[in-house]
């Protein structure tokens, strides 16, 4: 915002200290010229930054006001440290969990205050104080109570269960309640590798990853997550010694 509202200033102090416009149109000469194409290149410069500058301050002042709540999907970013980038889904206790971060509340607050979270308890991982960036990557689907949509939803389960394939559920329903509507578990399942695959609007598939054995420790409320349509969970294969 201060880049967009120095160049305006800059600008028209340019402009309000230039020669006439009829003092360009009767000047001859190559200086008179440079100075017609100076002139014109500001005026296209200003103009410019007037046609996108409420665009961006729209975008700045919705991000503001938005309060993340459970089921979105928000998109960490840490300059310093890449391999902390992710997309992280918000649980139903509202938290997400970031490597040397740890679990971050992150429902009821703003994206600044999520992003300030997240760089306050990574900082005594770094030497200096580490770049963080917070965004909304999707927003939580439209809660069922209050959604006068299709009383249904159709979810697939594949791998390791009792009963795999497409299932119709009620919407609302969660993981932990489809678990038990298919039967639960084979013998074989590796429960600590369980996938939930959800396509965002755009089309793009997100994969995450649900430790069922965590789920029973209380240690994650993944389990709860309301399922969406076309929702995927697989179960893979146990490995050996697992």
């Amino acid at each position: 915002m201060a880049v967009f509202v120095c160049a305006i200033c800059n600008i028209s102090a340019f402009l309000l200290s230039a020669k006439p416009c009829c003092a360009y149109a009767h000047a001859k000469g190559p200086v008179a010229r440079n100075e017609r194409k100076i002139s014109m290149k500001h005026i296209f410069t200003l103009a410019t930054v007037l046609f996108v500058l409420p665009f961006f301050v729209a975008s700045a002042s919705a991000q503001d006001s938005y309060r993340v709540k459970s089921g979105d999907v928000l998109q960490v970013e840490v300059l310093e440290d890449p391999s902390i980038n992710r997309q992280v889904l918000v649980t139903p206790d509202g938290r997400i969990s970031l490597p040397l971060a740890g679990t971050v509340l992150a429902s009821g607050r703003s994206v600044d205050q999520v992003q300030a979270e997240i760089a306050g308890k990574l900082a005594p991982n770094f030497a200096a104080p580490p770049t963080v960036f917070v965004s909304v990557n999707s927003v939580a689907a439209p809660d069922p109570a209050t959604y006068s949509g299709t009383s249904t939803i159709d979810v697939y389960v594949l791998g390791e269960v009792a009963n795999a394939g497409k299932v119709s559920v009620s919407s609302g329903t969660n993981i932990l309640q489809l678990l038990a509507e298919i039967g639960g578990f084979s013998d074989f399942a590796a429960t600590k590798r369980i996938q939930l695959r959800r396509k965002d609007k755009s089309g793009t598939e997100k994969v995450y990853n649900i430790n069922y054995q965590d789920i029973l420790a209380g240690q994650s409320s993944i389990g709860t997550t309301t399922l969406a349509s076309g929702d995927v969970i697989i179960v893979p294969q146990r490995r050996l010694f697992e």
